[in-house]
């Protein structure tokens, strides 16, 4: 915020009632405007970081649970290649690496392309599942539109 006292009388200077010159304030808007630009570059910058990098359409269901855990991600792509939080891995180390990063007796989402073949995401479950300790599976499925619907 800017103030202007005195020596402005030929350029526009506010008189009082009693003909004494008042403070003028006018509002600088140029760091509200740096500030904003600045947190929209931040916000441009990193939109792409709050979205996974591997492409998996899962298939859409009628009722899905909302889910506010964070657990790790295992990716099955439609040709088959596996992936741990975007992080290639071989089914034969799933599960060590699970335990690794995550400790024993977690938790996993499981996010498997509707075009990937059942043998794929079978194996993977039966590895998970035959942990010792188990590690859960959680699948990961998409809320169905309304417009997706058959009517009846």
């Amino acid at each position: 915020m800017a103030f202007s006292f005195g020596g402005n009388e030929g350029r526009g200077a506010r008189r009082g009632r009693r003909g004494e010159l008042g403070a003028m304030s006018e509002m600088n808007v140029v760091p509200l405007v740096d500030v904003v630009l600045v947190l929209l570059i931040m916000f441009m910058i990193t939109a792409h970081v709050m979205e996974f990098g591997i492409e998996v359409e899962v298939p859409k269901v009628r009722n899905v649970k909302d889910s506010a855990q964070e657990l790790p991600v295992v990716n099955v792509t439609k040709d088959a290649r596996l992936y741990l939080n975007e992080n290639p891995v071989n089914i034969n180390d799933l599960v060590a690496q699970v335990e690794k990063r995550f400790g024993k007796g977690r938790q996993v989402y499981l996010r498997a392309d509707k075009e990937t073949p059942w043998d794929n995401v079978a194996q993977v479950m039966n590895e998970l599942g035959f942990a010792q300790p188990p590690i859960g599976v959680n699948v990961v499925t998409q809320p169905e539109d309304s417009a997706d619907r058959p009517r009846r």
